[in-house]
């Protein structure tokens, strides 16, 4: 494995996208707590499709403020119907094309193209066709289909950020506490194992759309 390092800093802005309320926080949620603490004044752009008016927003909303204290969080959430997104599709686009015009982010977060739930694949199509120059990663999602991905990038975390984040993910969305996969030994167990694969504690891992390397001459 070729390993290219790259430290977060200056970067000023991004967008993050879920189909679903908790989506981004728990495929990218330690990434990001990780960037802003190394970026003051780190502007995070989030767009949800589903959850507008019910609960899922109240939650997503208190989840954003507790991860991020420190970020100029601008967090927008719509309200799709769940589970049928496929069937919404100029919307998505639509939404996806507004969120575009209003931010010019560094980084692109958004699931990844083989994620079996059929909201989250639907955007992880979408999001290149709108963000075309930007680096766009896919993260995971654990659930009971089989579908986790073989990263291609690996964003190590610290044990203290992997911690917070998972006490995190329990206090903001009491919700889902009833599912069999949202709980502490999930998410920590998913980081650790990205972890080993790249030689760190703990990690979140995420699929490449496209990694243009520029080289510089010195």
């Amino acid at each position: 494995m070729i390993t290219l390092t790259f430290s977060g800093t200056g970067v000023g802005s991004v967008a993050a996208i879920g189909a679903h309320c908790d989506d981004i926080l728990i495929g990218a949620g330690a990434t990001l707590m990780q960037l802003e603490r190394s970026n003051p004044g780190l502007v995070i752009h989030a767009l949800v499709l589903t959850g507008a008016g019910t609960e899922r927003e109240i939650e997503e909303k208190s989840a954003f403020a507790a991860f991020f204290p420190q970020a100029d969080v601008r967090l927008t959430v719509v309200g799709l119907p769940d589970g049928r997104l496929p069937e919404h599709w100029g919307a998505v686009k639509g939404h996806l094309a507004e969120f575009r015009r209003g931010c010019e982010p560094d980084l692109v977060l958004g699931p990844q193209r083989a994620d079996y739930h059929q909201d989250h694949r639907l955007l992880a199509k979408l999001i290149p066709t709108e963000f075309r120059a930007h680096l766009v990663l896919g993260y995971e999602i654990l659930k009971w289909e089989s579908d986790l991905p073989n990263p291609t990038v690996y964003v190590p975390v610290s044990a203290d950020v992997a911690a917070q984040k998972t006490r995190l993910l329990a206090e903001s969305y009491p919700s889902q506490a009833g599912r069999d996969w949202f709980d502490d030994e999930s998410f920590l167990g998913l980081m650790r194992m990205r972890g080993v694969q790249s030689r760190a504690r703990y990690a979140e891992g995420f699929v490449a759309e496209k990694v243009v390397l520029s080289p510089v001459a010195g």
